[in-house]
């Protein structure tokens, strides 16, 4: 590689990947950085027949997000940090066995004389994502997200007594119901966000003693649960593409776990907007929906807090996301808050 700036790979840099998966005829003619991806670079390798590549690079440099120190493993807590060659491959494996649709795998690897650092080649789905097909046009969307919820459905149903990302379910780490249940992983969560969040920003300080009263209450609520769905962790319509035949392809896969499909619901509920309902199941527990909307919108305060304490790029979005849940999280400070 060239250097550690991001976005400044060569065709030069790719050379011996592309040569790996494609054979040695075969080189690109541009690299060009693809938009999205704060924990990996993500660029289209074009070759001189006009056909394409998508390579992920997990280099260090990619990374957006400040280290956390102490932060948990992911053999600890679902929710550690999501990113790099294993969690990736163990999750498209989940995804391919259940016949879930991901951008196929043409080379991948954990660094080395290839490329300096782990990294995927997958295949180009070059049209527009899911959250440009629905702002262009709602309707010629709903096919797409009708797929979408039929999708979720194999997934959701996918059940495992213990949870974790399936690379640690795999492997036979995984959280037990004994041990600590989804709920209090996520008040686990919550105590960090409010600690970090606090730490950078005096209005979250303020906030931060009874917010973590509202938490308790809110997870005490909570029957409990014996076994767990197999969920995205955070999908959005932006990490959706659309493929010839007009069906979903996930993207950024690698915070694959098994949780409570509530948390899956939560966020789509958020991203989807309008057309959530088309996505939405009956029998969602409307004790873990409430907890899990309390701690996502913290999450949406605390997240983007330490994001910009860094050089991602697109500071007033972030800076959005931070006003807009902080509003929604003041709105918890009664435990039957709707959020």
């Amino acid at each position: 590689m060239t250097g550690t700036t991001r976005g400044d790979l060569t065709p030069r840099d790719v050379a011996g990947v592309v040569r790996e998966a494609f054979g040695p005829g075969r080189g690109p003619v541009r690299v060009d950085r693809l938009r999205g991806g704060s924990k990996k670079g993500v660029y289209r390798l074009t070759f001189d027949d006009a056909s394409s590549a998508v390579l992920y690079s997990w280099a260090a440099s990619e990374n957006y997000w400040p280290a956390r120190a102490g932060a948990p493993d992911a053999r600890e807590d679902p929710f550690s940090d999501a990113t790099g060659y294993g969690l990736f491959v163990a999750a498209h494996q989940a995804l391919t066995d259940l016949g879930v649709r991901a951008p196929r795998v043409h080379l991948a690897g954990n660094g080395g004389e290839l490329f300096p650092a782990d990294f995927a080649v997958v295949e180009d789905l070059p049209g527009e994502t899911l959250d440009d097909l629905l702002d262009r046009d709602r309707d010629a969307a709903a096919d797409v997200v009708a797929r979408l919820g039929d999708m979720l459905a194999v997934l959701h149903g996918s059940r495992s007594p213990v949870l974790g990302k399936v690379a640690v379910v795999a492997a036979g780490d995984g959280v037990a119901p004994g041990d600590r249940t989804a709920e209090q992983v996520v008040l686990d969560r919550v105590a960090r966000d409010l600690a970090e969040g606090a730490a950078l920003d005096p209005r979250l300080a303020e906030l931060r003693e009874p917010l973590a009263e509202v938490a308790e209450e809110l997870a005490g609520a909570v029957a409990p649960r014996a076994a767990y769905g197999l969920v995205h962790g955070e999908l959005g319509p932006d990490h959706v593409l659309i493929d010839p035949q007009g069906r979903p392809v996930l993207i950024d896969i690698e915070g694959l776990m098994h949780f409570d499909v509530e948390w899956e619901h939560v966020f789509l509920r958020l991203r989807f907007g309008a057309s959530y309902p088309a996505l939405h199941r009956p029998g969602l527990d409307e004790d873990r929906l409430r907890l899990y909307r309390f701690a996502q919108h913290l999450s949406l305060v605390a997240g983007p807090l330490r994001i910009l304490q860094g050089d991602f790029p697109d500071r007033a979005f972030m800076r959005g996301l931070v006003e807009e849940h902080l509003h929604r999280v003041r709105e918890f400070r009664t435990p039957r808050g709707t959020g």
